[in-house]
């Protein structure tokens, strides 16, 4: 897709980049810092009261979370050990061309060289557009930021928000509330093209995915032999994705704690200390002749934008089925949400959704406009823009919870497939 992108624009996104990296590699710097502070005021209390505690075994649980803490930061090290696979090479400039060689291998993985969602995503806008030359100036520039940039809690939050996604998306504890989303839409998909029973006759029904965080129902969908496209625009989980997709190579390869940053609602020390192994499948063992891929940016700017002669790719009518996870809550405007994907749907194609409308943009800090409407709103609009809903129902659901904690919330998310009205 043809786009102009300014300086300024290019700037922007490269401090972003440069900013997300930052905060994978302070991430051990301030979780520990964190935890130190529970020492301190351990000192801040009476002695008969520091015994106790000791008693209880206080100190050596704090211990405890520092190892898990430190094992955490090692993995997120693997995570940010090659940023040059979205054109930025913070530490040793290549030319313009390795750049874009790298974020091509990005973007469209095919099956061989095998290849993202948390429900909180970025308010900062970045561009999609990854392939932009980058000069030894600039990237030193973005280095020397880098170095001086301090994470904000909002900055840590997401990236404590990626370790759980990891359990959604790739454990075996995960698996519970992971089908219990992905499997309806699953099921839904296969239903819709019930003439295409097996996987070698799905290869030419293209399905893309908005908002795929960290890309298992992007690969489940593959799995099922559909080519599948999944598109992410948070570098947190672009990041985390490219290396479960691209650089791992056994099942529980990796091993993670992603709950010790709370000490709040636990009602054991297991529940908080637990590790957890990620994957649970081997993601280069898809079928061959398998079509997946994951194009990172802005569902609107990749999507929306009409088509023009020289583009890459037209988008009208190219997409037999659009699934949307926990995605609609993340527009500015749900009508242009809505308008995309009726336009972009082929038309005998199928929209499958399913979460909340948690409006992400709601009450927010940077001045970004916010269309906010209620259920029966949202689906008058779609009928208004040209779909017919069916298959209308709620499913009960957590979102990337500790099943071991004593609080959880519980989504009741709307769960409909569309098609566009003749």
């Amino acid at each position: 897709m043809s786009q102009t992108f300014s300086d300024a624009d290019i700037e922007e996104e490269q401090k972003h980049f440069s900013n997300v990296i930052a905060t994978f590699q302070q991430y051990a710097q301030y979780s520990l810092a964190a935890n130190n502070r529970r020492r301190k005021d351990i000192f801040t209390l009476p002695q008969n009261d520091k015994e106790l505690l000791d008693g209880l075994g206080y100190r050596q649980k704090l211990q405890e979370v520092d190892r898990a803490i430190l094992a955490n930061a090692e993995f997120l090290k693997l995570i940010v050990a090659n940023p040059e696979i979205f054109g930025h090479d913070l530490d040793s400039p290549k030319d313009a061309d390795e750049d874009k060689a790298s974020c091509g291998a990005l973007l469209n993985h095919s099956h061989g060289d095998v290849h993202s969602h948390s429900h909180s995503h970025p308010h900062h806008r970045h561009s999609h557009s990854h392939d932009h030359a980058n000069t030894t100036s600039d990237l030193k520039a973005i280095s020397k930021h880098q170095r001086k940039y301090k994470p904000t809690d909002f900055d840590m939050d997401k990236l404590r928000s990626t370790l759980k996604q990891f359990v959604r998306d790739w454990s075996q504890e995960g698996k519970e509330e992971r089908e219990t989303c992905y499997t309806p839409m699953k099921d839904a998909l296969v239903a819709h093209f019930s003439d295409k029973s097996s996987p070698e006759s799905r290869q030419n029904i293209r399905v893309l995915i908005p908002g795929a965080g960290l890309g298992r129902l992007a690969y489940d969908v593959a799995n099922l032999g559909f080519a599948c496209q999944g598109n992410e625009f948070s570098h947190y989980m672009l990041l985390a994705s490219y290396l479960i997709l691209n650089r791992t190579d056994a099942i529980g390869q990796y091993t993670i704690y992603p709950y010790v940053h709370s000490f709040s609602n636990l009602p054991d020390r297991e529940a908080m200390l637990r590790s957890v192994k990620i994957p649970d499948v081997l993601p280069s063992a898809l079928p061959p002749g398998s079509s997946f891929s994951l194009v990172a940016g802005d569902f609107e700017e990749i999507y929306g934008t009409e088509y023009k002669e020289g583009d890459f790719e037209p988008q009208a009518g190219q997409w037999d089925a659009v699934l949307t996870c926990f995605f609609i809550d993340t527009a500015k405007n749900i009508i242009n949400y809505l308008r995309i994907i009726h336009r972009i749907l082929a038309p005998d194609g199928v929209w499958i959704n399913m979460g909340p409308l948690l409006w992400h943009f709601e009450n927010n800090a940077t001045n970004d406009p916010s269309v906010e409407l209620d259920l029966d709103e949202v689906k008058m609009l779609a009928r208004k823009i040209g779909f017919v809903i069916s298959d209308e129902r709620t499913i009960d659901t957590t979102y990337t919870s500790n099943s071991r904690s004593m609080l959880g919330y519980v989504y009741r998310t709307a769960f409909w497939t569309a098609t566009k009205a003749q």
